[in-house]
């Protein structure tokens, strides 16, 4: 929030407000947007992607790598209890354990101990 507060400059934006815009309306219900909801939208979207990026780049050092994967994506969600609505969408297959390279704390709680 404060990030948000901070900002001087909402004219730039990293993603096209059209295509908020565009999702926004894909629900039926939507009539009509005010022009600083895409805008709100956008810069929540930034610091969003902005949060995953950092939490599964903190799993690809861990893993002595300077090539974020989708693997990373996977350990951050399984990780971090604020992206647990995205648990259902990263594929678990992802999320390898700790013989395969990712520590066990990347696996989701009460995940079996496995061995190989």
């Amino acid at each position: 929030m404060q990030e948000v507060q901070e900002v001087m400059d909402f004219k730039t934006h990293s993603l096209p407000l059209a295509r908020i815009k565009k999702i926004m309306k894909a629900d039926e219900d939507v009539r009509m947007i005010s022009g600083e909801a895409p805008v709100l939208f956008a810069k929540a979207c930034e610091m969003f992607i902005l949060e995953l990026t950092l939490r599964a780049w903190m799993h690809t050092e861990e893993n002595k790598r300077r090539t974020l994967q989708k693997n990373d994506i996977a350990a951050a969600v399984t990780r971090t209890d604020i992206f647990d609505f995205l648990v259902d969408i990263v594929p678990r297959e992802d999320v390898k354990d700790e013989a395969l390279g990712v520590s066990r704390s990347a696996l989701p709680i009460g995940a079996p101990d496995m061995q190989y």
